[in-house]
């Protein structure tokens, strides 16, 4: 008995670590002002992205920007209310406003096929199928949609994570209902992808971490999902040379013919040249937020240095690092000359209706993801956000695409959508 007990005091010596030491968080906290804060950041970071690298849209195709051909930055550069990165989102915004967060893809594509602004490649292919009637998710299937794999939904996926903070897998089932309308595969994956590093950057500030955070959110089998571990494992060989990492890029994702099955730009005079896929384009919105180290101006222009769709990726970039900063804490060149009251094109909001409906939706998604809004006695609110871990879509390729769904609308839900093509 004292031998048993002597080992028990024995046992009862050695250092221990806490029970829970190594369980992982139930809950994340975040001051609904927090929120606001850095979900207004997020906007401008998409304003200030696109505003610099609009002048060199695919300017540069396989070669990278030279420096002295970035724009330089005008505190009036953030007024962007005509770019097609931001204005699709607000469609997407209203679809969620008018009918909650449980939305249907069918009437996102009603809503999607009656906007009125100017679209183009998967966007505008997508659009165009919803007004023949054809309905989702076979609008953005590749038997109906020649540009399923390019960077559409990507571009514009940046509402699923600012109104979805912690929450990554509702920036997945986001991309679900919006997403299916124009892009399939590694089209789709990008969007999703984008949304979690949103979701994420709400609660972390390291850009790997954030960039991470979104690797989980998409199939490890899908190229996208190669792509960005690529790209994180050649920043680790090269931490300080941005460009030889670019040069790797360019040869994998942009020359090898194996990752561009389903580029929509075979059979352009020069061949392979023009690169709107998602993967590639999403490779250079981690470019700048691995080499731009926090940087506003840096990421900015590391990602539209790299070419291609060099407007969209800074906007990416710049929105995700400027929601981890917040907007109170960026440069006042980026703030000081915000117009909050000029409308987007051919939409509902203003800068400051964007905020409004954004921390509206934020709310209902907290409560949905099964987390609530605590109050304290002076009024101020928190969101408690249940952790769970990232569940991503189904794999697919727009190469091997799986079946059509033989979507089709409704005489009545085709007597919804009056836009036609002209």
């Amino acid at each position: 008995m004292k031998r048993a007990s002597a080992c028990l005091l024995a046992l009862l010596a050695l250092p221990h670590a806490p029970a829970h030491a190594a369980d992982p968080p139930k809950e994340r906290r975040l001051s609904r002002e927090e929120y606001r804060d850095k979900m207004k950041g997020g906007w401008i970071g998409q304003m200030a992205g696109v505003g610099i690298g609009g002048p060199t849209e695919f300017r540069w195709q396989g070669a990278i920007v030279p420096a002295d051909k970035v724009p330089a930055w005008k505190p009036e550069t953030i007024n962007q209310f005509d770019q097609d990165d931001i204005y699709v989102e607000m469609t997407f915004l209203r679809t969620l406003q008018k009918y909650g967060l449980d939305a249907t893809t069918r009437q996102a594509g009603i809503d999607f096929a009656n906007s009125k602004y100017p679209l183009w490649h998967a966007n505008k292919a997508g659009r165009t199928r919803l007004r023949e009637g054809i309905a989702p998710p076979d609008s953005g299937h590749p038997a109906f949609n020649d540009h399923a794999d390019d960077i559409d939904y990507q571009i514009e996926a940046d509402f699923s994570g600012l109104i979805a903070p912690g929450l990554p897998n509702t920036a997945i089932r986001l991309g679900e209902t919006f997403g299916r309308l124009m892009n399939h595969g590694d089209g789709l994956y990008g969007g999703q992808f984008v949304g979690a590093m949103y979701a994420e950057a709400f609660f972390e500030t390291d850009p790997e971490k954030i960039v991470r955070a979104g690797l989980a959110a998409i199939p490890k089998e899908s190229q996208y999902h190669e792509c960005i571990s690529d790209v994180i494992r050649w920043h680790h060989e090269h931490p300080k040379d941005w460009e030889a990492a670019w040069r790797k890029i360019e040869a994998k994702y942009q020359k090898d013919r194996a990752y561009r099955r389903f580029s929509c730009s075979k059979d352009e005079k020069e061949p392979y040249k023009f690169n709107i896929d998602a993967k590639l384009n999403g490779a250079y919105i981690v470019m700048g937020l691995l080499y731009g180290e926090g940087d506003p101006w840096k990421t900015i222009v590391v990602s539209t240095r790299c070419g291609q769709d060099s407007d969209c990726n800074p906007s990416n970039a710049a929105g995700v690092l400027f929601t981890a900063l917040g907007a109170s804490k960026l440069p006042p060149e980026y703030t000081s000359a915000l117009d909050v009251k000029t409308k987007f094109n051919s939409t509902d909001y203003s800068f400051a209706d964007l905020i409004a409906v954004c921390d509206d939706l934020a709310a209902q998604a907290v409560a949905k993801a099964g987390g609530k809004v605590e109050r304290s006695a002076d009024g101020a609110e928190t969101f408690v956000i249940p952790v769970a871990a990232p569940r991503p879509s189904a794999v697919e390729s727009c190469w091997e695409p799986g079946p059509k769904a033989d979507a089709r609308f409704t005489a009545e839900e085709k007597a919804q959508i009056r836009e036609k093509d002209e």
